[in-house]
C-alpha cells in the first residue's frame, strides 16, 4: 500500500453509508425493484421468515417482470438445509426455496456453497450484493432481525458503492468460481448431488479458493484530491490468505489512529500481537464491540439457557483479561474500548479504519474462525485525502449513541457475578479445558 493509488478508482460521492437495519431493508427492496440487468446476492443465509419471504418473493417478481435480469443468490450449502440453532421443527430453508420456485414460471438461481464437509469446520461467509452497477456491502444476512421486521434488530455496517468495475469483478468471481465450475449446487431445484459428489466438489473448490483472486483492471493513478481506490479481497485458509495479510498490513501501517469493529472479542493471535504493537508505538486504538447482552448467542431467559448461550460469557472473559493487561493504555486514553448495547438488540459490526485513510469493509469477525476456517472477503479502500472522513464521523456518531466507554476492566462482570447456569457451565469447561478448544471455533 503506497501513496500511488492502485486498484479500482472511486469518488467519495460514489459511496453512501446507511445507518440502520431499517434503511438496509428499504434499500434492499428498492435495489431489487429497480435492477435492470443483474442481481447477485451473497449472504450466509436467506431465512424462511417474514423478511426472507419478502425478499425472495421480490426477487421472483423482478424476474417475472423482466426475464432478462440475471438473478443469482449464493448462501451456505449446509446452513440452508437446517433450521435455526435450537429450532427442532424447521427443515431448513431449501424447502422454502423449492416451494417458492414452484409458484413462478421464470426461475432464479439459488446456489449453496459447500466450503467444508461440516458446517462447524467452515462456512460461506462471503459478503456483497450487486444490483446492476451498485454494490451493497454489509455483513448482514437476510432474516427478520437483520432487516428489523419486528421488535428487534441486529446492527451491521451498510456501504452502498456505485462502481461498474467493482460490480463486474464480483459477478465474474461468483460466476466463474461457483456457477460455471458447478462447485455450488443449485438449491431451488429438486435434485442435489449425493454425499460423495459433494465431497469431491468441496475438495476441488478448496484447491481453487487457495489461489482465487478477483479479476479487475488495476489502474495506476496519480494522487488527486478527488480519487480514492478500492481493492476487492479474498480470504480462505491460514496460508496465503489475501484478506488476513491485508488486515495485518493495515493495522501495522497505522501511525496515529486505529479503529476495530468486531461483534465477538476473540482476536486471532497475529491480530492481537499487531494491536499490542500499535499501542506500543503510540497509536490511539479504539475497539467497538458488542456487550455480552448484545451478542446474538446471548440467552436472557435462564430457564431456556443451553450450551450455545455460554459463548457471550467466554467473549466477555477474554475481553476482561485483555483490558486488565492493557490498563495502562486505558488510563492514558490511548486505548478506548466502547461496548454497544441497545435494549435487547444485537451487534454485528466488523471492519478496520487506520489513520482515517485505510478502510477495510468485511464480514470477517476478526476471530480464529474467520482467520482460518470460513471463506471470507473484504474491500480495502484507500482514501489518502480523507474525503470519507465526514461520512465516517457520521457513521461513528450513530453507532456510539448506544456505546459505553470502558475506563477499567472492573466495569465488566466477573464469573462470580454471572447467573448460576453460565457460571457452572463455564467452570466445567475450564476444568475440562474445553474452553480452549471452543475458542478456536468461535
Amino acid at each position: 500500500m503506497n501513496k500511488v493509488l492502485t486498484g479500482i478508482p472511486l469518488l467519495s460521492e460514489n459511496i453512501t453509508v446507511l445507518s440502520s437495519a431499517k434503511e438496509y431493508a428499504s434499500a434492499l427492496i428498492r435495489l431489487i425493484e429497480n435492477a435492470q440487468s443483474r442481481i447477485y446476492i451473497t449472504a450466509l443465509y436467506l431465512q424462511n421468515d417474514d423478511a426472507g419471504q419478502q425478499i425472495l418473493n421480490a426477487l421472483h417478481q423482478a424476474k417475472q417482470k423482466n426475464p432478462v435480469v440475471d438473478i443469482k443468490v449464493f448462501v451456505d450449502f449446509h446452513r440452508a438445509q437446517r433450521g435455526l440453532i435450537g429450532d427442532k421443527s424447521g427443515q431448513g430453508n431449501r424447502d422454502f426455496y423449492l416451494e417458492l420456485a414452484s409458484q413462478y414460471s421464470e426461475s432464479i438461481g439459488i446456489y449453496g456453497v459447500p466450503v467444508k464437509r461440516k458446517e462447524l469446520m467452515g462456512v460461506w461467509h462471503f459478503k456483497g450484493m450487486i444490483f446492476d452497477n451498485t454494490l451493497l456491502y454489509t455483513g448482514a444476512s437476510i432474516n427478520d432481525i437483520y432487516l428489523h421486521q419486528h421488535d428487534k434488530y441486529r446492527l451491521d455496517r451498510y456501504y452502498q458503492i456505485e462502481s461498474p468495475e467493482l460490480c463486474e469483478s464480483f459477478c465474474q468471481f461468483l460466476q466463474q468460481t461457483f456457477v460455471k465450475s458447478e462447485f455450488a449446487p443449485q438449491l431451488n431445484i429438486a435434485a442435489l448431488p449425493n454425499n460423495l459428489q459433494i465431497k469431491h466438489k468441496i475438495a476441488k473448490l478448496k484447491a481453487t479458493l487457495k489461489e482465487a483472486r478477483f479479476n479487475y483492471y488495476a489502474q495506476q493513478l496519480e494522487s488527486s484530491t478527488e480519487v480514492l481506490s478500492v481493492l476487492p479481497l479474498i480470504g480462505f485458509g491460514r496460508r496465503k490468505n489475501q484478506l488476513n495479510q491485508t488486515i495485518r498490513e493495515t493495522i501495522n501501517l497505522s501511525k496515529q489512529s486505529l479503529i476495530l469493529f468486531t461483534p465477538y472479542f476473540n482476536l486471532p493471535k497475529p491480530v492481537m500481537r499487531d494491536v499490542r504493537s500499535a499501542l506500543k508505538r503510540g497509536v490511539e486504538v479504539t475497539i467497538i464491540i458488542g456487550d455480552k447482552k448484545a451478542n446474538d448467542f446471548f440467552i436472557a431467559d435462564q430457564d431456556k439457557f443451553s450450551m450455545i448461550g455460554i459463548i457471550p460469557y467466554i467473549y466477555e472473559t477474554l475481553l476482561k483479561t485483555f483490558l486488565k493487561r492493557q490498563q495502562k493504555y486505558i488510563e492514558n486514553n490511548q486505548l478506548k474500548v466502547r461496548l454497544w448495547q441497545h435494549e435487547s438488540n444485537s451487534f454485528h459490526l466488523k471492519g478496520i479504519v487506520a489513520d482515517e485513510r485505510w478502510h477495510i469493509l468485511t464480514g470477517n469477525n476478526l476471530n480464529p474462525r474467520a482467520w482460518g476456517l470460513d471463506l471470507e472477503n473484504g474491500l480495502l479502500i484507500d482514501d489518502e485525502k480523507q474525503k470519507l472522513l465526514p461520512t465516517l464521523t457520521q457513521e461513528l456518531a450513530e453507532i456510539n449513541k448506544h456505546t459505553q466507554l470502558i475506563t477499567s476492566y472492573l466495569q465488566l462482570d466477573s464469573p462470580a457475578q454471572y447467573p448460576e447456569k453460565p457460571k457452572k457451565l463455564l467452570k466445567k469447561l475450564r476444568l475440562a479445558q474445553i474452553d480452549r478448544l471452543l475458542k478456536r471455533f468461535l
